[in-house]
């Protein structure tokens, strides 16, 4: 972003996770508390982004994987004359999906968990940021109103 930003900027779709990256708007004068918000910020974004990024991975691999086994069964090869690559029938497809899923429903729940953990405590921090500026602000106006 340039040097005279004054706010988040949101990158691209990552390859790998599909999550855009952000990158986060530092204030010259940030205060400990808001750098604690901004530092969740990150690390909840961080985490996010390793877990999609393992998910994905894994779940194109055990895809490709799945595909090329049920071709092999049927006696079909992965590219068809023409070069296009095979493709298997919505039934057969679902198969590999609940499966994949049910396979990884622990994964699931334990991101869900860290997920509303990272947020409950941004939302926290956010709170007491709003406060913060709130007094901060009364504080100015009443010294501003009696002058």
């Amino acid at each position: 972003p340039p040097a005279h930003s004054r706010s988040d900027w949101i990158g691209p779709p990552d390859k790998l996770s599909n999550l855009r990256p952000i990158i986060f708007y530092v204030p010259p004068e940030e205060s400990a508390l808001e750098r604690r918000l901004r530092e969740a910020r990150q690390e909840a974004q961080a985490s996010n982004q390793r877990f999609w990024a393992r998910h994905n991975r894994a779940f194109r691999q055990e895809k490709e994987e799945f595909i090329y086994s049920r071709l092999k069964a049927k006696g079909l090869e992965m590219r068809d004359e023409s070069g296009q690559k095979a493709t298997l029938n919505a039934e057969e497809m679902a198969d590999f999906y609940k499966d994949f899923l049910s396979k990884n429903l622990k994964k699931h729940l334990q991101y869900n968990r860290d997920w509303y953990k990272h947020n409950f405590r941004i939302t926290f921090l956010m709170g007491q940021v709003a406060l913060v500026r709130a007094l901060r602000w009364l504080r100015w106006r009443k010294k501003n109103v009696k002058q």
